[in-house]
């Protein structure tokens, strides 16, 4: 086989390239973003309603978000959401459990130290540490601008 021109390539990219429905997807991300959000929202008015504190709801509601998402991708559930909802399933706290808990699926046959323990942080690790940093810097600036006042 003889080497393609670029026009031929990009024909065979063009050919092999699932045609992507944007309007539908953004559709789809909105309203799937949307349940998760509803569904949080439901559980912090739920346990605020007992009389529990704002603060203790907040927690409260944080942890029982991150099980369902973190229970939903142990039984591929959170995966077929994704099918359907793509960037909407990446609310910040299910999309950050399911990464977490996807990558230690994915390597738990490896071992518990090895597999488990140092793969499960593979994607999420560069936002901790992101987030770490980032938050350093603010506070210095912070603490530069409540000096200079």
């Amino acid at each position: 086989m003889g080497s393609l021109t670029k026009n031929q390539y990009d024909e065979m990219v063009k050919k092999a390239s699932p045609n992507s429905k944007i309007a539908k997807d953004c559709i789809f991300a909105f309203l799937i973003g949307g349940a998760i959000c509803a569904v949080g929202q439901v559980i912090l008015d739920f346990i605020k309603s007992f009389g529990f504190s704002k603060e203790f709801s907040s927690n409260f509601t944080s942890m029982a978000m991150i099980f369902l998402g973190s229970f939903l991708t142990a039984f591929n559930v959170y995966d077929k959401i994704a099918e359907y909802g793509k960037a909407g399933t990446l609310v910040p706290i299910t999309g950050f459990a399911n990464s977490i808990v996807s990558a230690a699926m994915e390597f738990k046959s490896e071992g518990y130290i090895l597999g488990l323990g140092a793969k499960m942080f593979t994607v999420a690790g560069p936002v901790l540490v992101f987030g770490a940093i980032s938050s350093v810097v603010c506070g210095i600036i912070y603490y530069i601008f409540k000096m200079l006042m």
